[in-house]
């Protein structure tokens, strides 16, 4: 039974940070990054970056394509932001008083209510490629950024899962609603970093949906 240790910061960043990243298999560079970018939205959608975080966050790279240019984007509003104003945006966003303005699940996204099918079908998964998560968790297996980094660790070849075991998992936990809620991260006026969190998600998704769709 593999065990899903939550959000510890394994993505290289594309940018100076590249040697912290561990690598325990063999995967090609375009698996590699992948992985890195489950992680890093892994991260940030499981709890309030500290200021070590958003220093990294800071040294993200880009380029001219869309995913590129939102890396540059999500770089200069962690620059911008102190640890204790983005705890506040993580708050506002997602626990709130009462609750907060978005629920990351699958089973809210896809039938208005929690702990519902979405959710059942997540532990049936987890059960068939022999995922388990280490230590306590309040949130359910639904909350994206728990779906994230278990997409991270099939890229990296964490769990003994082929590609269309990874394939499965995304169009069942992820295809259907992921790059809606980062969409809706991303038109947030309440919010400015986790707005470029958003732009980033959500376009990143959108490959992701892409490249699986073109593997068929």
């Amino acid at each position: 039974m593999t065990r899903v240790s939550r959000f510890v910061l394994r993505p290289d960043l594309y940018g100076a940070v590249a040697d912290q990243m561990s690598v325990q298999h063999e995967i090609d560079d375009v698996d590699h990054l992948r992985a890195a970018e489950y992680g890093l939205l892994a991260l940030l959608m499981g709890k309030a970056p500290d200021a070590d975080t958003l220093t990294k966050v800071a040294m993200l790279k880009g380029d001219a394509s869309e995913l590129g240019m939102a890396h540059i984007e999500l770089a200069a509003a962690a620059a911008e932001f102190s640890e204790r104003a983005a705890a506040s945006e993580f708050f506002n966003l997602f626990i709130g008083v009462g609750r907060g303005e978005l629920l990351p699940y699958a089973s809210y996204y896809l039938t208005g209510f929690l702990h519902e099918r979405p959710l059942a079908r997540v532990r049936e998964d987890f059960d068939i490629l022999g995922i388990e998560r280490a230590g306590p968790g309040r949130e359910p297996e639904d909350h994206i950024a728990i779906l994230l980094e278990v997409m991270g660790g099939l890229a990296r070849g964490d769990f003994e899962a082929d590609f269309p075991a990874q394939a499965r998992f995304f169009d069942r936990h992820l295809k259907p609603w992921a790059a809606r809620m980062f969409a809706d991260l991303e038109i947030s006026h309440s919010v400015k970093f986790y707005r470029a969190v958003g732009h980033a998600g959500r376009i990143f998704m959108e490959l992701e949906s892409e490249a699986f769709a073109l593997s068929e």
